[in-house]
């Protein structure tokens, strides 16, 4: 279990996009506030799976789709929000992170809503505790599974926000922030749009 969430976690997506984006911009504690808003936000898709709804989200049309709009809409606005980022040129080194990221708690919910809102959590939630773990296992276990689960999540993508806050990188890269930020907002946007057209 431990090998197969880590590489899901390590897979490309809205959160690793989120997690290195406000790393490289806000600097290492907006990262992982961000990694730790994903982290709480399985909490979600461990207690609908270990109460056997996990099957029920995924062969429900209705439930899909409203994730689905759910999901994309939210990606679509942090596309929007990053296609609009301007330039700050006249700030000095790490200013303009302490700047836009003084709210822990919008990091958090931020990293919380992006994971929450994966519309492809069901599925892969469902895999899980249909190959690996069962949802008729002891509630203390399976809140184990679930910790540890949130634990893999955490340490990866923390790893992420250090690694993209080392300062040689950083400092490189902090000059063309609001090309980061446009990029960004560009992949979010195209991941948004195929999320709202694919069929789940």
């Amino acid at each position: 279990m431990t090998l197969v969430h880590l590489l899901a976690a390590a897979s490309p997506g809205p959160d690793f996009a989120l997690v290195t984006r406000q790393s490289l911009l806000h600097g290492r504690k907006a990262g992982i506030l961000a990694s730790l808003g994903i982290s709480i936000g399985l909490s979600i898709h461990i207690i609908y799976s270990a109460a056997g709804l996990a099957a029920v989200i995924a062969h429900s049309s209705e439930w899909m789709t409203v994730i689905k709009l759910a999901g994309g809409g939210f990606l679509i606005f942090l596309g929007v929000k990053g296609l609009r980022s301007r330039p700050q040129e006249s700030l000095p080194f790490g200013t303009r992170g302490n700047v836009v990221a003084s709210s822990s708690l919008r990091q958090i919910t931020t990293g919380f809503l992006c994971n929450a809102l994966n519309p492809k959590a069901p599925i892969y939630f469902l895999s899980l505790f249909t190959v690996v773990l069962s949802p008729d296992l002891p509630l203390p276990t399976l809140a184990i599974y679930g910790a540890w689960i949130m634990l893999l999540q955490m340490f990866w993508f923390t790893t992420v926000a250090i690694f993209f806050t080392h300062d040689a990188i950083r400092k490189r890269i902090i000059k063309v922030g609001h090309w980061i930020d446009r990029a960004f907002g560009f992949a979010m946007l195209a991941l948004g749009i195929r999320v709202l057209g694919s069929d789940l």
